[in-house]
């Protein structure tokens, strides 16, 4: 496992003028390997969300240094991080983010217009489950299966970082087990870095590591050497 594939050094995010300056994140420094699944926990306002948004390209630093596979992502322009976010990230959401008037086939053949070096959206639906539900619409779908969608999505892209804001947030007990399995099996299997922001805490027993946000700092971090099997697991 390469523990080295994202390099975080003293990242910040400082939102507003001198009069309303609020630091979102302060001096936060940490390291992600590839074949791994890492868990970013913390409360509401931790700072979590700002650096997933700073991970995938979606907003810009303050000032430090992010290194993505040896790339500097902390001085890209914004046509630069366009293609960084295209290439390079792939994006689960709470909330499933589909195109309504696409089938689950479509959307995820949607997102593999836009990106080089592809991975089949047919083999990805069926990697996920859905090989009967592939012409179904998201509104056809259950809220499990949406987010297998969204999750083909990011993997047909064939890139090395998956970020996941939430992805059980919106999912029943046993159908949030299932979501996770599958990204597990992708980090592991497939040797790509998987980060899972998230504000329940029984998800970071399936981690191979766990970065504790509060107030816009790394509070611990916790290295998980025997993590948890995801049937084991109960929140």
């Amino acid at each position: 496992m390469n523990d080295k594939y994202i390099v975080a050094d003293n990242i910040t995010k400082i939102y507003g003028s001198k009069d309303l300056k609020v630091e979102a994140l302060k001096n936060v420094s940490f390291k992600i390997g590839k074949g791994s699944v890492t868990v970013i926990l913390g409360p509401s306002g931790s700072g979590k969300t700002t650096l997933l948004n700073l991970l995938g390209g979606m907003d810009s630093l303050t000032s430090g240094t992010l290194l993505v596979d040896d790339i500097n992502v902390s001085n890209m322009n914004k046509n630069e991080l366009t293609l960084y976010r295209r290439n390079r990230v792939g994006f689960v959401f709470q909330f499933y983010n589909l195109m309504p008037n696409l089938t689950a086939l479509e959307n995820v053949e949607l997102a593999t217009e836009v990106c080089m070096n592809t991975l089949s959206p047919l083999e990805t639906i069926e990697k996920v489950g859905l090989s009967e539900q592939k012409n179904h619409f998201p509104s056809q779908l259950s809220g499990g299966e949406q987010q297998r969608v969204s999750i083909a999505r990011a993997l047909a892209k064939n890139v090395d970082l998956i970020l996941c804001d939430e992805p059980t947030g919106a999912l029943d007990y046993e159908t949030g087990k299932n979501i996770l399995e599958i990204l597990i099996n992708t980090a592991r299997n497939d040797n790509k870095a998987v980060v899972i922001v998230t504000h329940n805490s029984a998800i970071a027993k399936i981690a191979d590591q766990v970065i504790y946000l509060k107030d816009g700092i790394i509070n611990k971090t916790v290295f998980n050497k025997s993590p948890m099997n995801i049937m084991e697991l109960e929140w």
